[in-house]
Formats: C-alpha cells, sequence, structure tokens
C-alpha cells in the first residue's frame, strides 16, 4: 500500500520557507557583491585615466583634503628642499612580504609650504629594531617626480603618536606644528630611480588595486550557495520522494 503525500505536512511548509529564505538571501548577496565590483571597475578605471594625465602643475597642487582627494593617482614633478631633521622610520610596513620601514621625509616646496614625501621602503635590522640606516638627504634644491596619495596609512597603535624618528604612525598636524612647517594634508609616494647614494631604499611601489576581482569571488560563491539550496531542495522534497513511491509496491 502507498504511502498518502497528497497533503503537505507543516515540516514540509517549514523547509520550503527556509529553503525560499536562504535562496533569496544569498542571492540578494550576490548582487551585492556584483554591484560592489562595478563600482571598484569604474574606481580603477578612474585611477588609470588619473595616471595617464599630464603631471601637475605646482600651481594645482591641491590646498585642503577634499581637492586632494580628486588628484590621488596623478603624477607630479616637485621642485624644493629637503628637511632632513623631519624624516620619520614609519615601522611595521612591508615590500614584497619584507618587515621594514617607509621613510618619509618632507620637500619645503618654493612658495613656503611643504609636504611629506614617501621616499622609499628600507628592510629593518634583524638584530636590532632601532638601528636605522643610513640614507643621503642632498642638500640643496631638489627635483623629484612622483604621484600623489593620501598620508601614510595608519596602524594600529596604543594612543602614543611619539617623537622619535621611529614610529608606529605619522600624525602630519602634529608633525607640521613641531617642525614649524605648513604641511599639505596628503604626500606623495616619490617613483623616481633610487639613486646609488640613496642605498638601501627601495621603491617598488605597488600599483594601486581596488580588488574588483575578490567581489566577483564573492558574487559566484553566493550564487554557488543559492543554486545550491536550490538543487538540494528539489533533490530531497520533490525528485527523491516521487522515486521512493514509484519504487514502493502496490497492495
Amino acid at each position: 500500500m502507498r504511502a498518502n503525500y497528497s497533503t503537505p505536512s507543516p515540516r514540509r511548509w517549514l523547509i520550503l520557507l527556509a529553503a525560499l529564505l536562504v535562496c533569496g538571501l544569498t542571492a540578494r548577496l550576490g548582487f551585492w557583491q556584483l554591484d560592489r565590483g562595478d563600482q571598484k571597475s569604474r574606481l580603477q578605471t578612474q585611477i588609470e585615466t588619473r595616471q595617464q594625465l599630464p603631471p601637475l602643475d605646482r600651481s594645482e597642487l591641491a590646498p585642503d583634503a577634499d581637492t586632494a582627494a580628486t588628484q590621488f593617482d596623478r603624477q607630479v614633478q616637485l621642485q624644493g628642499r629637503w628637511v632632513p631633521q623631519g624624516t620619520v622610520f614609519l615601522e611595521n610596513r612591508q615590500m614584497h612580504g619584507r618587515p621594514g620601514f617607509f621613510v618619509v621625509t618632507p620637500l619645503l616646496l618654493d612658495h613656503g609650504d611643504a609636504v611629506m614625501v614617501q621616499r622609499g621602503w628600507v628592510p629593518r635590522d634583524g638584530l636590532d629594531r632601532t638601528r636605522l640606516p643610513e640614507i643621503a638627504t642632498p642638500d640643496g634644491l631638489q627635483t623629484l617626480r612622483g604621484r600623489m596619495a593620501p598620508p601614510p596609512a595608519r596602524l594600529y597603535d596604543f594612543g602614543d603618536a611619539g617623537s622619535g624618528p621611529i614610529r608606529q604612525n605619522l600624525d602630519l598636524a602634529a608633525h607640521a606644528g613641531s617642525l614649524g612647517l605648513r604641511l599639505r594634508p596628503w604626500s606623495v609616494l616619490q617613483t623616481d630611480p633610487v639613486a646609488a647614494s640613496e642605498s638601501p631604499l627601495q621603491r617598488d611601489w605597488p600599483s594601486p588595486a581596488t580588488g574588483v576581482q575578490k567581489h566577483l569571488g564573492y558574487a559566484t560563491q553566493w550564487f554557488a550557495l543559492s543554486a545550491l539550496t536550490a538543487g538540494l531542495y528539489v533533490w530531497f522534497q520533490l525528485v527523491r520522494p516521487r522515486l521512493r513511491r514509484r519504487a514502493e509496491p502496490l497492495v
């Protein structure tokens, strides 16, 4: 005698509702990731477009943070004099997976303002963390090329900004006050080839990445989970019971 499957039980309705919720939620998350990927794709295009523009003229340099945000990744050529006493070694920075320091020095521009230049990366001494390499900082008028960037990224600290040459983070306003300089609210990643006198500096700055592929990968995972949920429901709640009914003997 065959079992009666004509009337769905409350348990089967509950399973259907749960499957619909999971499918709907995961599909929505997949579309959200696609939207984020599209936003990042447009940002990547914007960055690449800015990089192709001619270098900024001195008169075009952003005077404030809001204007600077529209100039990030633009090429720039600067003339000025180094302020060596303002050099800071930002620790716990990596290049090619190696720990070390970012070397940041103010460049005094000819119209009185200054800008922090991220001159490059140097490796950390494996035996003495406080031992710093000697890096030449030439006197006189310097010309350098680079690209506009935000101030050096902040890492987690315990609220102590520090005052020595080695610091975890750099507070531009506090640093400007201690040096008596008018620092612009942005920085420059120097891109000139490293001179022999600047060894062991390295300037293998990574290209700006927006993570488009990451969002596409997440979207694929969410859509796959949605499809898996739907497939499992169809198999266990529709196909498998039908096959079982067909296999039951008639009495």
